[in-house]
């Protein structure tokens, strides 16, 4: 924390923090008026929610759905292919994107050309972006984020299941009316952690599929302290809105745990 006050100053390393001209809210102001500023808090925002209401839900369908099969080798088998992709690096998957996505040789626009549909650059259209980036991110992250909410079914007692069987419950109300509400906690606590983070997109992955031509769907607030404060040695600028995204960040985590407790009594605090 002690270095968080160069975004109210004007740093040089060689004066270091201490001996750096303060200036005020000289950076937030610069930012709040720069030309990408909406760009900017657009593209961070839309990518999040776009994320949680894509990502979110699917680990709990494919945690459910594993849950509900009978065969033990069936199950593993889906849980180490749903696994697998985690595993991956980032420069691996963008690196698999760009191969099957590319326009020439790509196998997706092979398969559109069989259609006698003309070949889509995906990685160069801006809208395009955030759907390639949401629908690799599910791809890679819902088995392993599916995890969590397999041990708490694991926690259900069998017998709610069997009395509502002999009561004459479906499988769907069975899931409906037992299983969800007992992974409710879980899924409630996940998801303030989830809006808690909503500011934070991921500077890797976003920079390794950014390019020119997509810039206007694909340029957050990461890569623009990226190219504006590291690379141009502005550091109390990159500190600065750095320091917005937290405050931004803290404030939606307070809010949501706040109505989380008033409306479910689960919170993280």
């Amino acid at each position: 924390m002690y270095g968080v006050q160069i975004a109210f100053k004007r740093f040089t390393p060689m004066k270091g923090i201490i001996g750096s001209e303060w200036v005020g809210f000289d950076h937030f102001e610069r930012f709040f008026n720069s030309y990408y500023f909406m760009r900017l808090l657009i593209n961070t925002v839309g990518i999040s929610l776009y994320e949680l209401a894509v990502s979110f839900p699917v680990p709990i369908l494919l945690a459910l759905m594993i849950h509900e099969v009978s065969s033990k080798k069936f199950k593993r088998t889906v849980q180490t292919v749903t696994y697998a992709p985690h595993f991956l690096s980032v420069v691996v998957m963008v690196g698999m994107l760009m191969t099957f996505l590319s326009p020439t040789t790509g196998i997706v626009n092979h398969l559109i050309g069989w259609f006698g549909l003309e070949s889509i650059s995906f990685m160069t259209e801006p809208g395009w972006f955030k759907t390639l980036f949401v629908g690799s991110h599910v791809w890679q992250n819902a088995g392993w984020s599916s995890i969590i909410y397999i041990a708490a079914l694991t926690n259900i007692d069998p017998q709610m299941h069997e009395a509502a069987a002999i009561d004459g419950a479906s499988r769907l109300q069975r899931i409906w009316h037992i299983n969800l509400p007992g992974i409710m906690p879980t899924i409630v606590i996940l998801f303030i952690l989830n809006i808690g983070s909503i500011m934070n997109v991921g500077f890797e992955k976003i920079f390794l599929m950014q390019n020119d031509l997509n810039m206007s769907a694909s340029d957050v607030f990461a890569t623009y302290v990226y190219r504006s404060g590291i690379l141009g040695a502005q550091y109390s600028f990159a500190a600065a809105v750095g320091l917005f995204n937290s405050i931004v960040n803290l404030a939606l985590l307070v809010a949501v745990n706040l109505a989380a407790r008033r409306v479910s009594g689960n919170s993280l605090w």
